[in-house]
């Protein structure tokens, strides 16, 4: 999975923006065809501290709101799931990440 926001930076620039408050956050859409409904998880998002997580949550939650509701029964449910989550400010995964990276190194 693609982690946004981190193009440039260096470890200890990573290092010092999680320790002041920077998460990783993962969206959710939803997209409905007829009978089939997909709830699909976003690329990871890194949030600076500080920074608004609404602006990255609103194309996914339109997404959801245009193309999600469609499909019955799960549309509408995985709809509201999504929009719940994202205006939640999405799901951090931080912790996950972080272990993740630093199995890496070693």
């Amino acid at each position: 999975m693609k982690i946004n926001g981190i193009d440039g930076m260096t470890v200890g620039e990573l290092g010092t923006e999680l320790h002041r408050g920077g998460k990783f956050i993962v969206f959710q859409y939803c997209i409905s065809i007829v009978i089939l409904t997909y709830k699909i998880p976003s690329n990871i998002y890194f949030i600076k501290a500080g920074e608004s997580v609404v602006s990255k949550s609103l194309g996914f939650s339109l997404i959801s709101l245009l193309l999600g509701w469609w499909g019955l029964p799960w549309g509408p449910i995985y709809t509201i799931g999504a929009l719940f989550t994202n205006l939640q400010g999405g799901k951090d995964v931080t912790a996950q990440v972080v272990a993740a990276l630093g199995s890496r190194k070693a």
